[in-house]
Parts: C-alpha cells; structure tokens; sequence
C-alpha cells in the first residue's frame, strides 16, 4: 500500500489572490503546510500540486515534490487528480494549502480509517462547533450524520433546524473541514460524476458523492485550524504561529 498527500495550490484566489506564498515568519504559507505533512507518520510521500510557475518554482526551492498542473481545472480536487493519475498508490489524502495550522495527526487520523476499513472510499474531518458566531456563518459549512459516523448533509444553513429553541443546548452542531482521504480508485470515479443538482445549490462538491449514493465517513476532531481567505485570518495566523513559536 502506498499513501500520498497532495497539496493543491491554485494562484489565483477571490479574496486574496496569491495567498499560499504569503509571507508567515520568513516562510510561505504553502511551505508552513507542507513541512507539517512531512511530519505525518502514515504518508509515503507528500506532493503539492500547483498551476502556476511561480509557486512551483518556491516550491522546488524548498525541497518540496511538486508538480505543474492544468490551469482551467474546477477545482482541488479535479487538480489532485490530475496530479496522481500515473502513480501507482492505494490512498490519497487531500490537504488544504491555505491551512497552515493544520495538525499532522489529523492527517494521519484520516489515512488510518481508508488503512483499517476497506469499505470506506472517502473520509472527511468535522468538529463540533464551539463559536456562536460560527453557527449562521454561511462559510462555515455545518454537517449531520448518522450512527454509523457517516456524512448525511453538508450545508452552509445551520442544521439542523432547531424547532423547540428551548433546546438550544441540547444540540451538537459540527462544522466541516476541508480535509479529505479517497482510495485513488473512487478519485477518479469522483472527477468524472456530473456536477449534481444539490451541489451547484450549495456550492459544495462534496454532495456531488452523497447525490450519486456513495458514503462519506466522518472523523471528529477537536483542533481548531483556519482556512486562511482574508487578509484578516492571514494577520490571525502570523499572531497564532508567532504565540507557539515563541512558546518553545
């Protein structure tokens, strides 16, 4: 069995465009990410897969594996995809490059499920929402789940809906991350399933899976990170590593 960990690192971003090779402590962003990967113990390799010269350049720099994908690709995982198409892997774990707090046992947590349950062909990471603030937030995407830890919803309302609001405090909600494991067999049937009705709804690629009736297993994780979309959560990042670097 072979594990791979693939960063996606498109340029161009709405908000802030050019942000993976934003300046944290003397380090671009992607590399904070990808120095974290290289500490995970179940990866047999970790490549960062970018659209643009300019980051692949940095890249190579640092020592990183990395290669030069496509640049119309729809989205991250359309471009890992692309990017391991021709390797001979098992298990391939998608790790967001505009996080760069990420927690590399959280990586590790996901390949472990796809290594134990030969069943599961697509795991993602949730944790329980803690922020009120959080709660109607339409970019925190919330999820619900069965019994079985399986996905059965994702979506930018808050679910579920609390009828009784006397309730309030007997209700768990779970956010999603952006973390995901596949077996690169279902990778590549994901990429090619049509766009979904729910999932152009929602702007979530993930329903696209759920629609088409393929389960996703959910792990719990109780570490914060941040997708960092704004020049505001990049000066929050840079105030967090700066805090754990000078507790060392």
């Amino acid at each position: 069995m072979k594990i791979i960990g693939v960063i996606p690192a498109r340029w161009a971003s709405t908000r802030l465009e050019g942000k993976i090779l934003a300046d944290i402590q003397g380090k671009p962003m992607i590399q904070h990410v990808w120095e974290r990967a290289k500490r995970c113990r179940l990866l047999d390799e970790v490549m960062i897969a970018c659209d643009d010269r300019r980051v692949y350049m940095i890249a190579k720099k640092f020592g990183a594996h990395v290669v030069l994908t496509s640049t119309d690709l729809a989205s991250g995982t359309d471009r890992i995809a692309e990017a391991v198409k021709n390797f001979k892997i098992e298990i391939v774990i998608n790790i967001q490059g505009d996080e760069p707090l990420i927690d590399p046992k959280t990586i590790d947590a996901l390949a472990e499920v796809l290594i134990k349950d030969k069943t599961c062909v697509m795991v993602t990471v949730i944790k329980e929402i803690t922020q009120p603030n959080e709660l109607n937030n339409p970019n925190v995407v919330k999820v619900v789940i069965d019994k079985h830890k399986d996905a059965m919803y994702f979506s930018r309302s808050l679910i579920p809906f609390n009828r009784d609001s006397k309730k309030t405090n007997r209700i768990r909600y779970f956010k999603h991350l952006g973390l995901y494991g596949y077996r690169k067999k279902f990778l590549m049937r994901f990429k090619d399933l049509p766009k979904s009705f729910l999932e152009k709804v929602e702007q979530l690629e993930q329903l696209r899976v759920l629609e088409a009736g393929y389960k996703i297993k959910t792990i719990q994780t109780h570490k914060e990170t941040i997708s960092v979309d704004t020049p505001e959560d990049l000066e929050h990042v840079r105030e967090l590593l700066s805090l754990q670097t000078n507790k060392r």
